[in-house]
């Protein structure tokens, strides 16, 4: 029965995050003990004087001590038959009731009031969900370019965490509907874990301070290679071209630099504004009618020393491959079907967003597909 009712509320599948709060939990807990103690003892004593004083049974006594210590109620069993000595043993039970309820409400409201247990509460509840995310990017620290790009994610539907250290964090990402989200120092690996790293795709940095990227750049890498996981996608942003080498030498993959791409898009709609307006139509919006990607061709793919003909993309897929990288670096413009593709190397395909899953797909398999065979 257990089995099932685990299998109704999902209980058994429920993923684990890779850090749990329960000691922090414990310690904001510690103050509650004391009232409960006292409640405990006084009730025992309760019990035990009215089991020794009157003629009541163990569930008599304890009805008796109970609603009297609390002063909830009076009269239920016989009390105007009471003598002397049980009478005052009953106006001191009150007395003492009185006092440890009354220290007991007040000692548990500062600690709620406190703050720190319902914020304990939230962030465990946020770890758990962050706990189920696959493939999602973690975004470090909050500025108006964290604020767009998670703007974009979310109309594109890609997973996100940002972390972030301000005291207003929480708030401000409440307020900007950030579906995830941590408070804490990015670089720290309580963070890391916290954010569900371990299961991430890749990080963006967009710290205006340069230490604080390479920081998190440098923290991202040393994770990476003590959990023996494949690289993570690391963007940060730059100030400067010098700035920029330096990420880059440190294991940054793309440096972007906000006034020039700015000049770069400007310069794009003032020499070609039909140009820039396909751009922003087809390449930067999700599940549109032509979409322009780079697949990368894995070592173990059936196409690894194969014409390009052979994939017969054009038949299958319906996209056509405009630009092919090859592992060196070299670049082959516009390749024909005899180009053959080499290991690891990088093909440029266009296409609706559909046909380039399928691709992929295509790609990725380690057996030639049949459909490639019938055409």
């Amino acid at each position: 029965m257990f089995a099932k009712i685990k299998k109704i509320l999902n209980l058994g599948n429920r993923p684990k995050p890779d850090i749990n709060l329960s000691g922090e939990l414990y310690e904001q807990l510690k103050p509650f003990r004391l009232p409960f103690v006292l409640v405990q003892l006084f009730l025992l004593f309760g019990t035990l004087g009215y089991l020794i004083l009157e003629d009541y049974d163990l569930m008599q006594a304890f009805f008796q001590a109970s609603y009297t210590f609390t002063n909830t109620g009076f009269g239920s069993l016989n009390e105007d038959k009471f003598g002397t000595i049980t009478i005052l043993f009953t106006v001191l039970l009150m007395i003492c009731g009185a006092g440890v309820v009354t220290f007991g409400v007040a000692f548990i409201m500062s600690v709620v009031n406190d703050g720190k247990l319902i914020a304990l509460i939230k962030e465990q509840k946020m770890i758990y969900k962050i706990a189920r995310l696959t493939n999602h990017y973690v975004i470090c620290y909050h500025n108006d370019f964290t604020i767009e790009l998670c703007r974009q994610f979310l109309k594109s539907h890609i997973p996100f965490v940002v972390v972030d250290n301000s005291p207003d964090f929480a708030e401000q990402a409440q307020k900007h509907k950030y579906p995830y989200y941590i408070v804490d120092d990015p670089h720290t690996q309580i963070a890391m874990l916290k954010s569900h790293l371990s299961s991430a795709k890749g990080i963006v940095s967009f710290s205006k301070n340069p230490a604080d990227n390479i920081t998190m750049i440098v923290s991202a890498r040393l994770f990476e290679e003590e959990l023996h996981r494949k690289p993570y996608y690391i963007i940060a942003t730059a100030n400067s071209q010098e700035e920029a080498q330096k990420l880059k030498k440190i294991g940054c993959d793309s440096v972007v630099s906000a006034s020039e791409l700015m000049a770069q898009r400007i310069s794009a709609m003032a020499v070609r504004p039909d140009m820039e307006n396909l751009l922003e139509r087809f390449l930067y919006k999700r599940d549109t009618l032509l979409d322009l990607e780079e697949i990368i061709v894995p070592r173990y793919s059936w196409l690894v020393l194969k014409k390009l003909k052979e994939a017969h993309f054009r038949d299958v897929t319906n996209v056509s491959v405009v630009g092919l990288t090859q592992k060196d670096g070299k670049y082959i413009t516009m390749p024909n079907g005899n180009t053959v593709v080499s290991s690891e190397c990088k093909l440029l395909v266009i296409g609706s967003s559909e046909s380039i899953r399928a691709t992929k797909r295509l790609i990725v398999k380690k057996q030639k597909p049949r459909e490639v065979d019938y055409v």
